[in-house]
């Protein structure tokens, strides 16, 4: 796994926690997506089949590292494994949704702006 080599010092600055988890590659999609009861990794990788496999997989176990995700695990053949939101996790939801808000609201005059520096 890769380690920073200049970790991110959160002490002065606690929305930076969320920024960073939120804007790493498909983490707020995961996150909806597992809200929306998509909890299987092969369901991940179907509905979100714009980002690589690999990539969603490492997304999954950093999100998890992080107790944002779950992951159960069952003992069956073939291995069964299913994540879901923990109370943090859940929480992130309101601040997607918000942004979610946010860009519907502001979306045609973002395009516009856009549009004018090409």
């Amino acid at each position: 796994m890769y380690v920073k080599k200049n970790p991110m010092d959160y002490s002065d600055c606690s929305v930076r926690i969320a920024i960073d988890i939120l804007s790493t590659s498909w983490n707020a999609w995961l996150i909806s997506e597992i809200d929306k009861g998509v909890i299987r990794p092969c369901d991940l990788h179907r509905s979100i089949s714009v980002a690589p496999k690999r990539v969603l997989t490492k997304q999954l176990g950093e999100l998890e590292k992080m107790g944002i995700l779950q992951k159960k695990v069952y003992p069956v053949l073939p291995l069964k494994v299913e994540y879901s939101l923990t109370e943090s996790g859940k929480e992130l939801i309101l601040i997607i949704d918000n942004l979610w808000q946010w860009g519907d609201k502001y979306k045609a005059d973002f395009l516009k702006r856009t549009e004018i520096d090409k």
